[in-house]
């Protein structure tokens, strides 16, 4: 919206051909992203505890963790609108991607929002039951990658990186494989959204390499140079994931330890559901599951500590998602938040590796 009335008002102005750039564009959409979510979040607090929005914590997880009932939660929902407004004002509205990443978002969060609610509304923390968020999102994801192939926006087949030209066509598995991307990082990124500010950070620096990935995928020149395949309108993703950094920094102002606030389901599989279809879309799944590494870590820990309890009558964990078994091990909160950061840096580098290994 924005970027079309520069354009048709001011067509011959400095600010418009500086529009025209994705580069600009994106800093205006992580700037004004960021800006949105640093000034409407008290509001949002405020209006979240007169309405009684807070936390329910679960009995069965740390001790430490009884002082957060009480905090107000749903804080991603203001995170979904400033990203779905970056989209509107900064993006091109005639590239298919754009719109599609709109849906991502959205309908994920949708669901997130609905869970939320009811475990408000429930007082308890079940909330949607795990048959039925599979079945939405897994509908949401279906039917993305429909349009993926259907608008011919790629070709159905798994980039491998650190190989030049490697790929393996998979035809109408891809529905499988968008339906395993898709899910698999919103529900590993809810997996991981369990301490102050841990899941945020990685959100963040994931959303960076997709930044990078999707700037160079998109233009023809770098793409060439790197031995990336040029997929048509991918630059425009660039602006999205700058709008997820700018609102994740703001959130962050608000969600570090002790938060004031926390993002709840809409805001993570909301986000989590964006970070796949992008991947998805600029054909970088694995590159994201490098760059995610800490997500995956938390969902497999999951996956261990349950099978094992079912063949064996074993735990592996003292808890799981892997965050509490290190926190009933004795390290603080703040430690294991850090700590897991770190992490989340480290693999975000390695991801960013593949531009250059090759």
């Amino acid at each position: 919206m924005f970027y079309y009335l520069v354009q048709n008002l001011f067509p011959e102005s400095i600010f418009s051909n500086l529009l025209r750039y994705i580069t600009a564009r994106a800093l205006f959409a992580a700037i004004i992203s960021f800006v949105f979510v640093i000034w409407y979040m008290p509001k949002l607090i405020r209006g979240l505890q007169n309405r009684a929005v807070r936390q329910i914590v679960r009995d069965d997880g740390p001790k430490s963790h009884l002082a957060k009932a009480g905090t107000p939660t749903m804080g991603g929902l203001l995170m979904l609108m400033g990203i779905a407004g970056s989209i509107l004002f900064f993006c091109r509205w005639d590239v298919p991607q754009v719109w599609l990443a709109l849906f991502c978002l959205l309908s994920f969060g949708a669901v997130g929002f609905v869970d939320d609610w009811l475990k408000l509304t429930k007082k308890n923390t079940k909330g949607v039951s795990f048959r039925w968020k599979m079945i939405t999102l897994g509908g949401a994801s279906l039917f993305a990658a429909y349009l993926m192939l259907h608008l011919d926006l790629i070709r159905p087949e798994i980039t491998i990186p650190f190989f030049k030209s490697a790929s393996a066509s998979i035809g109408l598995w891809f529905y499988l494989w968008a339906f395993l991307v898709m899910n698999g990082t919103s529900n590993a990124v809810n997996l991981t959204d369990g301490l102050d500010g841990l899941a945020i950070v990685p959100i963040m620096t994931t959303a960076f390499v997709l930044l990078i990935t999707s700037y160079v995928t998109g233009h023809a020149v770098f793409s060439t140079y790197l031995q990336y395949e040029h997929i048509v309108g991918a630059g425009e993703l660039t602006v999205v994931m700058a709008s997820m950094i700018g609102v994740g920094l703001g959130f962050l102002w608000y969600n570090a330890h002790p938060a004031s606030v926390f993002m709840g389901d809409v805001g993570s599989l909301g986000l989590g559901g964006l970070l796949g279809g992008v991947a998805l879309m600029t054909k970088k799944e694995l590159v994201l599951m490098l760059a995610g590494f800490l997500f995956v870590i938390e969902a497999v820990s999951v996956m261990l500590q349950v099978g094992s309890f079912k063949l064996r009558g074993k735990r592996i964990f003292k808890m799981a998602p892997l965050h509490h078994h290190f926190e009933l091990s004795g390290w603080p909160e703040s430690k294991v938040i850090v700590r897991f950061w770190i992490l989340s840096i480290l693999f975000a580098l390695l991801a960013l590796s593949t531009l250059k290994i090759r």
